[in-house]
């Protein structure tokens, strides 16, 4: 190989090496969906400061991100946790929610919630 080619060719893998490291990923949550996905509908919810939000369940899994504030967490059978900025949370098809609270009295709690459908599930259904 010519010396000028080589030179190039090592250019290039630093350029790829240097593009890798100004990409971060993080793995947020892993969980296994015993379904087909055929559509995804993907919301920004927020909640009003100090609300909590009555038991419920998704007819379908939903997973998410909290965007801002701090969420008070619960699946029945599971302990209460909370949720910070930047943490993924799942929600099982048909688990009853027990809480999904905004922890705070001051701000709003900000979340992306992405339901993955297998046909025309509601999004939620609230419980007695």
């Amino acid at each position: 190989m010519k010396p000028f080619i080589i030179v190039i060719l090592m250019l290039n893998s630093v350029t790829v090496i240097a593009q890798q490291n100004q990409i971060s990923r993080k793995e947020l949550l892993k969980a296994a969906i015993n379904q087909k996905v055929k559509t995804t509908e993907i919301q920004e919810v927020t909640l009003a400061p100090g609300l909590e939000v009555p038991k419920h369940l998704h007819p379908c899994p939903v997973v998410g991100v909290i965007k801002s504030g701090e969420a008070v967490f619960q699946i029945e059978g599971q302990q209460k946790t909370i949720l910070h900025e930047g943490d993924a949370f799942y929600e099982p098809k048909n688990a009853k929610i027990l809480h999904f609270d905004n922890a705070s009295a001051e701000k709003p709690l900000v979340f992306t919630a992405i339901y993955l459908k297998e046909g025309k599930e509601e999004n939620i259904k609230l419980l007695k």
